[in-house]
């Protein structure tokens, strides 16, 4: 199959054109003959346009690439090498939702032939990929797994506006079904990886693998929360502690913060929803979860109470929320948690004005009914949340709040702590 993709007598597909998808599709594509396939039309008609609708990749990263986008299945029917790239999110019950995954397994499964390849990279339990993925395929394509096509898994290491640790910066993990496979799965992602790839032992281990990275670091940010919690108890600043501590070689400086967006947030319930199906009930993973997941709900009974404390309006106050999107300097606002800290702040009558110059307003309308309205009024709000620590908002001063706060004074809810040293008569709170 590598030759085959090689000579050009073989063609790739890669299978969603996401904030994973994308790169891949446009990295492959200078070396092979690639198909980038996603359902939405409109995705396709941006990309044809050098758009990334993410606004992950720039426009001149199309350029020199073998590629044609398209959201027409029929374009599949030559294909030898599919990657499959699509969301893997929980449902309302914080259940695994494989209905994207499954619906592209039944999509390449219509164009399998015999000797092709189906790779997957999106962020599953161990064991889906050859438990609720293959079988699909199987039946859609009448051909026998292993036999006639060859499956592989690859987990995506992408980090949303991170241009440090890239696709081709990263070790990239593989895995096949079989000997051939997995050597001929290494061989042809080595063509665009130069960090170097990683031969997992089997399928089920590289599932693995992805998902404890993501959980691990789920596990981490919770005990620094924890630790948040406590030392508010205790009129401590946490950040001045996680310094302190910091000096020792062997502490991991994790900081508190709200755990949102499409991995860290998600992954971990596909973990603990696999081992209860073995009978096992991860007590850590689910409190970590449950104890990250209600952080926007502490930082809003926070600032309310702050309100109060420090004879502000809570009823009928105005607050200014900075940032929306799940992370800084991304445009994607999936599973935000400060869409937690807004609609438990309106629950209390306050009015609250959400600002974010990364985010999309039709995509935050339609996600979450929040109207974004990027004017910062002068003299106007009763408390300012920076709940997202955009490039925008990191050199503003403390006049600069006074003057967005009215009678130039009011409370500053800094839940990273960007602002830590530089507030100094205000009153101020941060996790």
């Amino acid at each position: 199959m590598y030759n085959r993709l090689k000579s050009g007598s073989a063609k790739m597909a890669v299978v969603g054109l996401g904030y994973v998808g994308l790169p891949l599709a446009l990295e492959f594509a200078r070396k092979f003959e690639v198909i980038g396939f996603d359902i939405k039309p409109s995705v396709v008609e941006k990309l044809k346009n050098k758009i990334d609708p993410a606004g992950e990749v720039e426009p001149e990263k199309f350029d020199g690439t073998n590629i044609k986008f398209t959201s027409n299945p029929d374009d599949l029917g030559d294909v030898n090498f599919y990657i499959v790239a699509v969301p893997t999110p929980i449902d309302h019950h914080r259940q695994p939702d494989l209905s994207p995954l499954l619906g592209a397994c039944s999509l390449v499964g219509k164009y399998l032939n015999k000797g092709d390849y189906v790779v997957f990279e999106s962020t599953v339990y161990p064991g889906c990929t050859e438990e609720d993925c293959v079988p699909v395929m199987e039946r859609e394509s009448g051909l026998k797994y292993i036999e006639d096509f060859k499956v592989g898994y690859s987990p995506e290491r992408i980090n949303p506006g991170d241009k440090v640790h890239t696709l081709t910066s990263v070790v990239k993990i593989t895995s096949g079904c079989d000997e051939e496979s997995s050597e001929n799965i290494a061989r042809v992602y080595e063509e665009i990886v130069g960090a170097g790839i990683y031969k997992a032992a089997s399928i089920r281990v590289a599932e693995a693998a992805k998902i404890i990275e993501n959980t691990q670091r789920d596990v981490n940010i919770a005990i620094m929360n924890e630790f948040s919690r406590i030392f508010n108890y205790l009129d401590i600043n946490t950040y001045d502690v996680i310094n302190a501590a910091g000096t020792k070689w062997n502490f991991l400086k994790f900081s508190p913060g709200l755990v949102g967006g499409h991995c860290i947030g998600v992954d971990p319930y596909y973990l603990i929803f696999k081992a209860r199906q073995y009978g096992y009930e991860p007590y850590l993973l689910s409190s970590a979860r449950a104890l990250n997941d209600d952080m926007g709900l502490y930082v809003a009974n926070n600032t309310v109470k702050l309100l109060a404390k420090n004879d502000l309006p809570v009823g009928g106050a105005n607050i200014l929320v900075l940032g929306v999107t799940f992370k800084e300097n991304v445009a994607d606002i999936r599973n935000s948690k400060i869409v937690d800290i807004v609609n438990e702040l309106k629950d209390y009558n306050i009015y609250v004005q959400v600002a974010d110059p990364k985010a999309d307003p039709g995509e935050v309308e339609h996600e979450y009914g929040i109207t974004l309205d990027n004017e910062i009024r002068k003299n106007h709000y009763h408390a300012i949340v920076v709940g997202v620590n955009h490039n925008e908002y990191r050199n503003y001063t403390e006049q600069d709040f006074r003057d967005m706060l009215e009678g130039g004074k009011g409370l500053i809810i800094d839940i990273k702590g960007i602002y830590k040293d530089k507030i100094k008569s205000l009153p101020y709170w941060s996790l």
